[in-house]
């Protein structure tokens, strides 16, 4: 039995984890879309740190044994080396960067796509470093690489520029090697039992990742109408599980209950929509025109891609608008989807300033997106920043009155996002596109249009759905509102 650093840091999450995958290996998912981009974006992110160490040598594509061999042979003759191999007694670890200091210690450089230091890669790093002097190596320094936070892409990436190292050191010590060498022999031991061992669900099913067993582990919990669709519900909904109640019917103390969740709770049990007519007439009246119902799909990558642009920045690829010029015209319909690897926002931004007017609402669904996406884009192409300012102070947020709870139908399961609203009110869903959400939207154009990974036919097809599923958001809104002008009429 090896304890992996992976598993070493499963283990630490959740023990249960951790035998599961030793034992029941076809329960854990397969690797998805959204974490198979999450590791590809890493591997971006340390392939240019590797760039800082240019003597260095790259482990990364040997096999086990082979790595291992090859790292105690560098080692030797004191080389920089990447993805290094360490096996002693049941542990394993692969440490980014292995750097030789002074005349007999190494430094631990840990590479991160993060744009900051996190308390569980301080623990990542800790079992790197006990693995490396159970072998017998000094350690001088550990370091956490991470990204940038204020890079802005100007050209070439400057890896040096780019990317961000922190002395971790004193953290790291603060984690002792007795701790760690008993932490490893409990999963040892764990591993080694036949039984599964019984532990409940908990904060630890989100901390410090969502675990990919939930399916599995919360199995139990009924998928209608249980105590965790409260509104900023998780810990309620645990100590309602340790009292034994599963299900909202149960609960006999509506004290415990937040005004949000009250309003919930009589939804749910009675089986009735919560409308308060004033409150929504009052948003209702707030909709000026002409009214342009704007709806933007956006990548984020952690290495910019376009000039003037941050790591994560969300960068505009795809808008659809519908233009209402007042409350009983025909909505005018405008689109624009980037097909080519040149930077889109600049001609976002003279496609919308040409239609969005100063006067009337630009309505959008969490708002503060769209805003944060357009204000953003005129940083980088500051032609545009007038329009912008004078635009800004326009936005009407479709999210207000399902956040406030004006409006909760139980058929919504306590979420308030667009994709559970839209079908509550208007019947209308995304259960039958080929793209029913904004990340896998995402990253299937980022991959088929910057990446290449599609010919042309697969290309045309997942833009129909692009245009559709964006579609399907932006004419939803307007359903949305003239659903309520029934309910308060």
């Amino acid at each position: 039995m090896l304890i992996t650093k992976s598993k070493y840091m499963s283990g630490l999450q959740c023990p249960k984890y951790l035998w599961v995958k030793e034992h029941m290996p076809e329960k854990i998912p397969a690797i998805d879309l959204e974490l198979q981009f999450r590791f590809d974006q890493g591997k971006e992110v340390g392939d240019i740190a590797k760039k800082i160490y240019p003597e260095g040598i790259d482990l990364s594509d040997s096999d086990f044994n082979l790595n291992i061999n090859r790292t105690q042979q560098l080692i030797k003759t004191r080389q920089t080396i990447f993805e290094a191999g360490i096996m002693v007694d049941k542990i394993y670890s692969r440490i980014d960067i292995l750097n030789p200091v002074e005349e007999d210690s190494w430094d631990i450089i840990e590479v991160k796509s993060s744009m900051k230091v996190k308390n569980e890669q301080c623990e990542d790093v800790a079992f790197q470093r006990y693995c490396l002097i159970k072998k017998g190596l000094k350690i001088r320094k550990t370091y956490l690489m991470h990204i940038n936070p204020d890079f802005i892409k100007q050209g070439e990436i400057d890896p040096y520029k780019f990317m961000l190292s922190e002395d971790v050191t004193g953290e790291i010590d603060k984690i002792s090697l007795s701790d760690i060498k008993s932490r490893v022999e409990e999963m040892v031991k764990l591993v080694s039992n036949v039984s599964m061992p019984d532990i409940k669900i908990g904060p630890q099913c989100f901390t410090p990742y969502e675990c990919s067993l939930k399916s599995f582990c919360w199995s139990f919990i009924p998928a209608k109408n249980n105590v965790f669709i409260f509104n900023r519900g998780r810990n309620l909904g645990f100590e309602l599980l340790e009292r034994g109640i599963l299900e909202l019917k149960d609960i006999d103390d509506e004290e415990t209950l937040n005004d949000k969740q009250k309003i919930q709770f009589k939804s749910h049990v009675n089986d009735e929509i919560h409308i308060e007519k004033s409150a929504l007439s009052d948003f209702l009246s707030s909709l000026k025109y002409p009214a342009y119902f704007l709806d933007f799909e956006t990548i984020r990558s952690a290495v910019p891609i376009y000039d003037n642009s941050r790591p994560y920045e969300d960068i505009p690829f795809q808008y659809v608008l519908y233009l209402l010029k007042d409350e009983h015209s025909k909505p005018e319909f405008f689109s624009y989807l980037s097909k080519s690897k040149r930077d889109p926002r600049q001609e976002i931004l003279q496609n919308l300033s040409k239609i969005i007017t100063t006067n009337g609402s630009i309505v959008a669904y969490f708002a503060i997106f769209e805003k944060k996406v357009l204000n953003k884009a005129t940083e980088a192409y500051p032609e545009h920043r007038s329009w912008f300012n004078c635009i800004e102070n326009n936005f009407l947020d479709l999210y207000e009155p399902f956040r406030n709870y004006h409006y909760y139908n139980p058929a919504q399961q306590g979420s308030n996002s667009l994709k559970s609203v839209l079908p509550a009110i208007t019947g209308k869903g995304y259960q039958d596109l080929d793209i029913s959400n904004g990340a896998v939207a995402s990253i299937r154009y980022f991959n088929a249009t910057l990446k290449d990974n599609l010919d042309i036919k697969g290309r045309d097809d997942l833009y129909r759905a692009l245009e559709e599923y964006c579609g399907l958001d932006t004419r939803g809104m307007i359903d949305i509102v003239d659903k309520l002008r029934i309910m308060v009429a």
